[in-house]
């Protein structure tokens, strides 16, 4: 049994439960229609329940719900529930900051503001998936607020969606983003060649610099070793790769496995048109 705090709209309630003593959000078609505070209840089936006892990096989640729109927290919920449905698994505490995030977009937009997301592209080819749950957020908020979320805010939603399902933070992954932009560039500067970003040469190297970003972090090794052959055959993709690994772990300030250099050398030979 729950007790009524606030209604927050027809769709949206902080409730109390009476077991645990605990305040949630219920997120749930019609649910605060009619409600009055300190009215009893129980929550129907298929209302999504969140605790608002959580802290994210973007604050309490108390103090977060009292702050954005109730609408911004209805879509939120709609993009989890395509998160779910595409990945299977979602941490739905992330609601709290994808909505904080989503009420101060739809707040620059209102007043004419545009916000440029360098990393918009890396982050819709990195993270593939989350880009179309996020996707998923544009039709409400045309509905609601009659106004069109860029690319550029979609890729930043992206990057809420991403954490919900690893355990990463928005700053992690757009780090991963920025680490996959840095590298790609570098090395376009030393080959002279533009890599073409449409290519499944570009996905497969850009996939592995963004899991051996995460393999850096935890320490995971490669179990089979390309050194000794990429250097022989192609010494100069071998002293590029080496090169980015140590910038890499510069920027990030994590050791790399020497065993990291031979595959990306490998990657980097084949995208470039080198037979690998």
């Amino acid at each position: 049994m729950y007790r009524v705090i606030k209604v927050l709209n027809h769709n949206a309630m902080i409730v109390l439960s009476s077991d645990a003593n605990k305040r949630f959000l219920v997120l749930f078609k019609g649910i605060g229609f009619r409600r009055k505070v300190a009215e009893r209840l129980e929550i129907p089936e298929g209302a999504m329940l969140y605790s608002i006892e959580e802290t994210s990096e973007r604050g309490a989640a108390a103090n977060l719900v009292s702050q954005v729109d109730p609408i911004c927290l209805e879509i939120a919920g709609i993009v989890l529930d395509e998160a779910e449905r595409l990945f299977g698994r979602v941490d739905r505490k992330i609601i709290f900051s994808m909505a904080d995030h989503l009420n101060f977009a739809i707040q620059r937009m209102e007043r004419g503001e545009k916000i440029s997301n360098p990393l918009k592209e890396d982050i819709r080819l990195i993270f593939h998936v989350e880009y179309k749950a996020a996707a998923s957020a544009c039709a409400p908020v045309r509905e609601s607020y009659g106004l069109e979320l860029t690319e550029d805010e979609i890729g930043f939603l992206a990057l809420h969606v991403h954490s919900s399902i690893e355990n990463e933070n928005v700053s992690q992954a757009l780090q991963t983003a920025q680490v996959v932009r840095s590298c790609i560039e570098y090395i376009e500067e030393r080959t002279q060649q533009k890599i073409e970003t449409t290519s499944i040469g570009y996905n497969r190297m850009m996939n592995h610099i963004r899991y051996m970003v995460t393999r850096m972090e935890t320490g995971e090794e490669i179990k089979m070793n390309l050194n000794d052959y990429m250097q022989a055959k192609y010494p100069e993709m071998f002293q590029l790769a080496e090169d980015i690994c140590i910038q890499m772990s510069r920027f990030l300030r994590k050791e790399y496995q020497d065993s990291e250099i031979g595959y990306l050398a490998m990657h980097i030979a084949r995208v470039i048109g080198v037979e690998a």
